[in-house]
């Protein structure tokens, strides 16, 4: 057997910290370019679809205020994306706890006088002609500390920590509720059974998360915290045919999307987009826009692309070398993979209208950021994994 002997100051110089400066240009090569290469093509196609779908019905007066913005959004969540793949997997686990406890003050204060309401929700801070929407980061701050709580369950979860799991995501999910916001609060509970599930649930326990998911959802069904068109969406969706719930967004949703065809009636020319049929189609609804201009080869190739980057997030989160990396890697595709579908599935009548954004294709800065973000957690896995698993690293 060969031994190498380090001198001690070999020793101290390997002992750096994970995020130093020189280090900076060596973790840009272990950066996965394929996922940076479709955030960017979802990013910039979904700006299009912005630009196309908020033209109104005056041709002479295009605006273009809502793509200028998105462009922005993205252009600003693409350097965060970076950031956050830059540092050290094993810095942001030690701090996600911190991330979680700020997130739910920020939920704290959007329900006080400092929130501001729209659309019969409070979820939102306005700064100056900035909306910024605290729920969209208390995903990805639910993830990092669900996944820190989670790796140290060797497999398995005992009922005491099982009970601990619920706790975590039931405080951000009833504020949310409080809002109302049932979209992001529905996000969050599939981000949550997903990971409790991959973290080592028993089929009992499964059993009775599937019980308890639906007695909450009753109860809330059931409460007065839903607003009015809050219940006419779920009706519309339980029951299509009544003729006492209004079915105008739906309605003219699947109109567009039919308009379509095969090949789509052209960029910038769809009747139902340019007339502004589709409420709020530059953001809940952008899938219409995708579905009425570019057809069913467009809105295939779209889904074809975001299935490709959840593709990619699997990939690096089997990769991943440790629980803490695997559990990340499942929060964040649980959460794209359930609000693509969802809001997808919404335009075409198969899921209810519950105003969740298409991730990197709807208009919304919160949500680019979010997600960008999000995919930086991810990207980070890559980086930091095979970082400290580099022999001449000593933690």
């Amino acid at each position: 057997m060969t031994i190498t002997h380090y001198s001690s100051k070999s020793t101290r110089s390997n002992r750096s910290a994970p995020t130093q400066l020189s280090d900076v240009p060596s973790l840009w090569w272990r950066i996965d370019l394929p996922m940076v290469m479709l955030v960017l093509v979802l990013g910039c196609f979904g700006i299009a679809m912005i630009y196309s779908s908020s033209r109104g019905p005056d041709p002479e007066n295009y605006l273009r205020l809502y793509s200028d913005r998105q462009t922005l959004f993205l252009a600003l969540g693409v350097v965060l994306m970076f950031v956050v793949a830059l540092v050290s997997s094993q810095r942001i686990r030690l701090g996600a706890w911190g991330f979680y406890a700020a997130a739910v003050l920020l939920l704290l204060l959007v329900l006080s006088p400092l929130g501001s309401e729209q659309r019969g929700a409070q979820a939102w801070f306005e700064v100056g002609s900035f909306q910024f929407q605290p729920s969209e980061f208390m995903k990805l701050a639910f993830i990092v500390a669900m996944a820190a709580f989670l790796s140290n369950s060797n497999g398995a979860l005992s009922g005491p920590r099982l009970l601990t799991c619920l706790v975590i995501a039931a405080i951000p999910t009833l504020l949310i509720v409080f809002q109302p916001d049932v979209g992001t609060a529905v996000v969050l509970l599939v981000i949550a059974v997903t990971m409790i599930v991959v973290g080592g649930v028993r089929l009992r326990q499964a059993v009775l998360l599937g019980l308890l998911a639906i007695v909450a959802m009753g109860l809330l069904l059931s409460s007065s915290l839903l607003e009015t068109y809050q219940r006419e969406r779920l009706s519309v969706f339980i029951s299509p045919d009544s003729e006492e719930v209004d079915t105008y967004n739906i309605e003219q949703a699947q109109i567009a999307v039919g308009n379509g065809g095969f090949l789509g009636q052209g960029y910038g020319n769809g009747s139902q987009t340019q007339s502004g049929r589709v409420p709020e189609q530059h953001t809940d609804f952008i899938f219409t826009a995708v579905g009425e201009e570019l057809g069913f080869v467009g809105a295939a190739g779209t889904v074809v692309l975001y299935v490709l980057l959840l593709w990619r997030i699997a990939k690096l989160g089997r990769r991943s070398s440790d629980t803490y990396g695997k559990l990340v890697a499942t929060g964040v595709l649980a959460m794209l993979a359930f609000q693509g579908f969802q809001a997808a599935g919404m335009t075409v009548g198969i899921m209810p209208v519950t105003g969740i954004p298409f991730p990197l294709l709807s208009y919304g800065g919160s949500s680019m950021l979010a997600t960008c973000m999000a995919v930086g957690l991810v990207l980070g896995l890559e980086t930091g994994g095979k970082r400290v698993s580099d022999p001449h690293y000593i933690r």
